[in-house]
């Protein structure tokens, strides 16, 4: 790549970057269309061969976990040039922000009630609102907080489960029972199944607790992108590919090594909050990764373009994914659920995602960004062009840093 992959203010290796993540999103999520947010992890109801329960331990390993904190990381990365672009402009940035995080929320919203239970939107949407409390404190104390709070999550994994034979028994119901309705079901019936129905029996008020807790569990990797922003990380490439390579080096084998350890060992105590852990090194591990690949290619390389592409339009291939899923899987569509198998699914998340680089490629030469990040953006500055006004002028100039997930 050129000296620095960037453009105005939008960190085009931020775009890679995002592209390859939501890649794995989508292995991931693909159990998950597969066999249900609870089913996922009740392989034993779907009959498994041996290669689906290695392959489930495999992806469970490199892919679950690790990519969804990459995204976390670019949205505060992202969010950190998009108030520092707004500044540059003589704006206020609070107005703006608040009006993305709303929609977000919007969009969140629709997205878990008409179309599927593992929606992110929305926590996206809820965590912007506190990150505006970090978005411009020093390095220093982002690291800091991040830190603590990682630590009260490996704390909170660390917690025992109590597994009773009821708790397990209305388990193995909601299963069995996700199996009929996903899998032969109507929209409405699959709709009021995923409002109504609760396998885990939680009483209201720790459900209350958990929502409010929820954002602050996730702020880590928002945070430390924040940081990696303000130290001006990934603006150029090639300078940047040895230091890169070192961290990845360090990175990738540790969680790789954590999350292997406890997906083989099992240990009900423990295992989530090594996986955790694990799961965060190695997204990091992962973003390193890719940093330094990108520092040795060339600029027009046809795979790190669509990794761009699919990153730029990242909201509406994210949104397209989960269309396309639950109409292959889902009763109102082909009424694939829990029949093909893990390495099915993997094969089939290959195709999609190379039949939406595509289809990404063709829509950007065609209309310069997709639909859901244009009422986005218009939203956002609260112009027709969806571009930002300096001020004292009209809306125009250089493109923004995306902060679409």
């Amino acid at each position: 790549m050129n000296d620095r992959l960037e453009t105005g203010n939008r960190v085009r290796i931020i775009d890679t970057i995002r592209g390859f993540s939501l890649l794995g999103i989508l292995i991931s999520n693909m159990l998950i269309f597969q066999y249900g947010i609870y089913g996922n992890d009740e392989m034993e109801h779907f009959d498994p061969s041996g290669l689906d329960i290695w392959m489930h331990k495999l992806l469970t390993v490199f892919v679950e976990g690790s990519f969804m904190p990459i995204f976390m990381f670019l949205f505060g990365y992202s969010l950190f040039k998009l108030r520092e672009g707004l500044v540059q402009r003589g704006l206020r940035p609070g107005a703006p922000l608040v009006r993305r995080f709303l929609l977000l929320i919007g969009f969140g919203l629709l997205h878990s009630l008409f179309l599927w239970e593992g929606d992110i939107l929305l926590a996206y949407g809820v965590t912007g609102f506190v990150l505006l409390l970090f978005v411009n404190r020093k390095v220093k104390t982002l690291v800091i907080w991040g830190m603590v709070l990682c630590s009260l999550m490996l704390l909170t994994g660390l917690v025992p489960e109590e597994e009773t034979a009821e708790g397990i028994a209305r388990m193995s119901e909601y299963v069995e029972r996700s199996i009929a309705v996903y899998g032969g079901g109507s929209h409405a019936e699959i709709m009021d199944f995923r409002l109504n129905e609760d396998p885990l029996g939680l009483p209201l008020g720790v459900i209350l607790v958990s929502v409010v807790i929820t954002p602050l569990m996730l702020l880590p990797m928002f945070l430390f992108g924040i940081a990696a922003a303000r130290k001006q990380w990934f603006h150029n490439p090639l300078r940047e590919r040895n230091t890169n390579a070192k961290r990845a080096l360090l990175f990738v084998p540790i969680g790789l090594a954590l999350k292997a350890f406890a997906v083989w060992q099992m240990s009900t105590s423990w295992s989530y909050a090594v996986i955790m852990i694990g799961g965060l090194l190695l997204a990091l591990g992962y973003i390193f990764t890719m940093a330094a690949v990108l520092g040795s290619l060339a600029k027009g390389n046809i795979v790190v373009s669509a990794f761009e592409g699919i990153g730029r339009m990242s909201m509406t291939n994210y949104i397209m994914q989960t269309v396309i899923c639950t109409s292959i899987f889902y009763g109102y569509g082909l009424g694939w659920f829990g029949d093909i198998g893990v390495p099915g699914g993997l094969l089939l998340a290959l195709l999609i995602y190379s039949l939406q680089a595509v289809a990404t490629r063709f829509m950007l030469r065609r209309l310069g960004n997709g639909p859901l990040e244009r009422v986005l953006r218009m939203w956002t500055y609260l112009t027709l062009s969806g571009k930002a006004r300096t001020a004292g002028r009209p809306a125009g100039g250089e493109q923004e840093q995306s902060v679409q997930l």
